[in-house]
């Protein structure tokens, strides 16, 4: 089987989701954004503080080209790897993407709860920048293979619904 990506903005269930997708087709579970922590020894959050977003993209880049040499993972990438020219046409030349999408006062209801560091969202008004973040971003999330919009579902719906998609595929 090829890679399933998932893709969308931080809050939208990537993470979970590919859990339990990983879990459905006996798949391994890779997170970009927990590789290049292992990779560099350090939190995202300090890669942003000690060097650069612009570096961080790139070695998000770097750890994306050695996940689409592998086939058989689900795939759960960060919000923005999809501003790196060239990565969501990497994405898609070898497996399914699938954007996770959900409204903006639903991303900022969840990532209130969620402890994890934001680095981009470490702002004044985090609700105004993940509009801002998510319009910059839609004309990428769009062109995805499939959409899932998770706002009003639970992972497990989000799941169920890439299961009867990629099983439909399969089929065909």
């Amino acid at each position: 089987m090829k890679n399933i990506y998932l893709i969308g903005f931080m809050g939208t269930g990537k993470s979970t989701v590919g859990k339990i997708l990983a879990e459905e087709f006996k798949l391994d579970f890779v997170d970009t954004d927990k590789m290049i922590e292992d990779m560099t020894g350090k939190k995202i959050s300090e890669i942003f503080e000690d060097a650069s977003e612009e570096e961080f993209r790139r070695l998000e880049t770097d750890v994306l080209r050695d996940i689409t040499e592998g086939k058989g993972r689900v795939v759960s990438t960060g919000g923005g790897i999809v501003v790196t020219r060239g990565n969501l046409e990497l994405m898609k030349n070898s497996g399914l993407v699938f954007t996770l999408i959900a409204d903006a006062n639903t991303i900022h209801e969840r990532l209130k709860q969620d402890q994890t560091c934001r680095p981009l969202l470490e702002v004044e008004e985090p609700l105004d920048e993940i509009k801002r973040l998510l319009f910059e971003r839609a004309a990428f999330y769009i062109n995805a293979h499939h959409i899932i919009e998770t706002s009003d579902i639970t992972p497990r719906e989000a799941a169920d619904q890439i299961v009867a998609i990629i099983r439909e595929e399969l089929a065909n």
